[in-house]
């Protein structure tokens, strides 16, 4: 049987079904009974919990042969690292005691590093504490820069006309799309080949620069020409405390923009046919068009 955390979560939802569809065992992990209830429908057996509970996440895991752990954004946290490495200390407790054999845990590029990269460090603190669980095999996932973070553009394109974030216009980035994430995920977890503590690296179909993106994704709406603004950081940053983010996950998230911008989030290895994923940033356009037409005028 599969336990699989954030079930309702963009990667989580998608393994979930992925494995239900082969006829697999899913137990799918959320804290909210109504969420799961797509995936009751297909087959799961549902578990309400929160991952900072302890014994919920005990429970979770218990019976379970192989687990799909990852910590859920609470961009809300008054302390946004303190938020990850509790949620973090729950599953190595729950892995000490229930059996588990295998994990594939979602982390991210640059997790090789313990400070200076924003919500990132608290993936490096992720692996950490997995790795020294003794008896179980772990293999972390560290995909790229999400190309589904441009969803987000949608609302800033229908008010501006322009797109924009704090990353720099010349800085070429590896991106992937989430579908491709869980679809490797899916794949060790059906395999169960890796042993030990280890990582794989997912960077996507190619690098992309900003402007390259937005131009593609432009396109797709039919917004030949869509500009791209570089934002002052403190200019986006307040947005996002105007959106909700605590101003601890705020400033979180402006120190993982410097360290993208200055070159400190990158593959540890170089680009290759294992690491690379299918999904183009044109193919992704699709997607994000259909998001676009639903958004209010």
């Amino acid at each position: 049987m599969y336990t699989i955390t954030g079930a309702t979560g963009n990667t989580g939802r998608r393994i979930a079904e992925a494995l239900l569809a082969a006829g697999e065992k899913v137990r799918a992990v959320s804290r909210g009974a109504a969420n799961l209830e797509p995936l009751v429908a297909l087959g799961a057996e549902p578990f309400v919990g929160s991952l900072e509970d302890p014994d919920a996440t005990c429970r979770a895991f218990e019976g379970a042969r192989a687990v799909y752990a990852m910590i859920p954004p609470n961009y809300t946290a008054e302390t946004f690292r303190a938020y990850q490495n509790q949620v973090a200390d729950s599953i190595a407790h729950a892995l000490r005691t229930s059996g588990v054999q295998y994990v594939v845990s979602l982390s991210s590029l640059g997790a090789d590093q313990a400070e200076g990269v924003g919500p990132i460090s608290g993936l490096h603190d992720l692996e950490q504490r997995l790795n020294v669980v003794p008896d179980v095999n772990v293999l972390h996932l560290r995909p790229a820069f999400f190309m589904e973070n441009f969803l987000f553009q949608a609302e800033i394109i229908k008010k501006t006309g322009a797109a924009g974030s704090p990353l720099q216009r010349d800085l070429s980035i590896p991106m992937i799309a989430l579908r491709d994430i869980a679809a490797v995920a899916v794949e060790r977890l059906q395999k169960l080949d890796f042993s030990g503590k280890s990582y794989q690296e997912l960077l996507g179909q190619r690098d992309l620069s900003l402007p390259e993106a937005i131009a593609v994704l432009g396109n797709a709406i039919g917004h030949d020409g869509l500009a791209y603004v570089q934002f002052a950081y403190d200019d986006f940053g307040r947005g996002m405390r105007n959106a909700g983010f605590s101003a601890d996950a705020a400033a979180s998230m402006m120190e993982l923009y410097h360290a993208l911008n200055e070159g400190r989030v990158r593959p540890t290895s170089p680009r290759s046919a294992e690491n690379s994923t299918p999904t183009s940033i044109e193919q992704f356009a699709q997607i994000f068009a259909v998001v676009y037409g639903q958004q209010d005028s």
